[in-house]
């Protein structure tokens, strides 16, 4: 009977344990799902990022504006920055990409004509400026275009022209300016507009003609801001790509970069519209 009784105790024991790791567990259980319901939605399941393809120009301005549309959103933005023109042509092979942010209006336009872009999504977001830019410690000081035609301006470097804005702008200043002809033997075309400016930095070039977005961020140079009418308007624009399985998301992004909060840090970067940006 002994051995009975001591079995039934134990017995008890074992079930009072049960009993009571049960209940822990079902606090927990508890406690996991009051979190999870009182959790924030991007907390619970995070969205997957929206994909801008971006001129480069554009580097150091949406690198700032991502993190402050993701933290209004809850939407995260990866970037793939290029030339405008090798960027369009991505587009139009395919390439899985949500919204394009483009150095001139003309490449959103092209695109929109042959059913890659949503039209009624195009909107401009600044207009750029073209500067000369040169290392801080160069002995060669270039004030003007007409001072790239001298003997010791040995490289000067631009981005290519077949498919970059800016390197449009470049040529376009330079025949303005007379001196074309004296300073192309002198170029080394760039990839983009901010591969030209890596090569004034590293020293590489004299001097390069860049985005005014660039030449505010670089740092240990000096820069010359050319008059707009020596070329045309870098209207610069934004849409939303046919297609996009975010496009709801793409929209907000051409929202936020043209609206106020996007605006305000393009301003501090040379690049924002006095009104905001608006529709072509």
């Amino acid at each position: 009977m002994k051995g009975v009784a001591q079995r039934y105790r134990s017995g008890q024991d074992d079930s009072r344990i049960l009993k009571g790791v049960g209940v822990r567990l079902a606090l927990l259980l508890l406690v996991a799902l009051v979190l999870t319901a009182c959790a924030p939605p991007q907390a619970r399941k995070s969205p997957p990022p929206l994909t801008v393809s971006a001129a480069s120009s554009l580097t150091f301005a949406f690198q700032e504006l991502a993190p402050r549309f993701e933290e209004r959103t809850g939407i995260p933005v990866t970037f793939n920055f290029g030339a405008t023109g090798q960027l369009a042509q991505q587009i139009e092979n395919g390439a899985p990409v949500d919204a394009f942010a483009a150095a001139h209006i003309s490449f959103v336009e092209q695109l929109a004509d042959q059913g890659f872009i949503l039209r009624d999504t195009i909107t401009v977001y600044g207009r750029g400026r073209l500067v000369l830019w040169q290392r801080a410690d160069s002995p060669l000081r270039v004030e003007t275009l007409k001072d790239l035609r001298r003997p010791e301006i040995r490289r000067v470097a631009i981005a290519n022209p077949e498919h970059a804005p800016y390197g449009v702008a470049a040529r376009q200043a330079l025949q303005a300016a007379g001196v074309w002809d004296q300073v192309q033997p002198k170029l080394v075309i760039a990839g983009n507009v901010r591969q030209a400016l890596q090569y004034a930095e590293t020293g590489n070039v004299d001097v390069a003609l860049v985005a005014l977005t660039l030449a505010l961020q670089a740092q240990g140079g000096r820069w010359v801001l050319l008059p707009e009418e020596q070329h045309a308007p870098i209207e610069q624009a934004i849409a939303v790509v046919a297609g996009s399985p975010r496009e709801e998301a793409a929209r907000e992004f051409v929202r936020f970069v043209s609206g106020p909060e996007g605006q305000a840090v393009l301003r501090r970067y040379g690049l924002a519209l006095s009104a905001g940006g608006r529709q072509p």
